[in-house]
């Protein structure tokens, strides 16, 4: 069986310029940290990012950088793909420059289009955005009397995920606030890399401990920090 634990600068080499990424987290909570300390230390550009949110600015945190923040600050992102922008000043600041594009959905769509990329189906009908600007450009659809948006779904090359803890094979569990869109990222990607606070080895804990299979995992990166608001 393939051997999955690496380093998280590993993880990241194949990860080029011009690549679209998924990273799991709600602003910064479940976001794989050591995985975009590595990518940022990697230094690759024009990347398309599809996350929640710009992640949490250092002023904000009071620290540093949190989540994906850390990529847009080191002017790694081109155009990212989220559901909200605004404790990110970057991305409207990048904008108005020229220098960065945005694409909006509401929370809920986004990880059903995520979902489906992950589930193989060819979108998603949703009543969320009809009558409003979202519905520009889409097709939609009227069923049993109510119109709906066709959600087309959202693939990538990469996904950061973070774990509480998994198995040397890639089996992994999230806690609490850290679950956000870990669990959908990890099947919508064509090669997944995952951060884990604890590693297991395969039969050490029994398969209910988990929630997500290791199918879907390509690479493990051990020694996540504890989650921290």
């Amino acid at each position: 069986m393939k051997n999955k634990i690496v380093t998280a600068a590993e993880a990241v080499a194949g990860i080029k310029d011009g690549d679209t990424i998924m990273v799991s987290g709600f602003l910064g909570t479940g976001s794989p940290e050591i995985l975009l300390d590595a990518l940022v230390e990697k230094g690759v550009k024009h990347l398309t990012l599809i996350a929640n949110d710009g992640g949490l600015r250092a002023e904000f945190t009071g620290t540093t950088d949190k989540g994906v923040a850390k990529l847009i600050t080191a002017g790694m992102v081109d155009h990212i793909i989220a559901s909200h922008i605004g404790m990110n000043p970057d991305i409207g600041n990048g904008a108005l420059a020229g220098t960065m594009k945005y694409t909006l959905y509401p929370q809920g769509t986004l990880a059903e289009k995520i979902r489906a990329a992950g589930a193989g189906l060819g979108g998603v009908l949703t009543p969320t955005g009809v009558g409003t600007i979202v519905a520009e450009g889409k097709e939609t659809l009227t069923i049993e009397g109510k119109e709906y948006l066709l959600e087309l779904p959202l693939h990538a090359d990469f996904a950061l995920c973070r774990a509480d803890y998994c198995d040397t094979f890639g089996n992994f569990a999230m806690l609490k606030a850290t679950k956000n869109f870990n669990h959908v990222m990890a099947m919508a990607a064509d090669t997944v890399l995952l951060a884990s606070e604890q590693v297991f080895e395969i039969g050490e804990k029994d398969p209910d401990f988990y929630q997500v299979a290791g199918v879907y995992i390509d690479y493990i990166v051990k020694g996540e920090q504890p989650w921290q608001i």
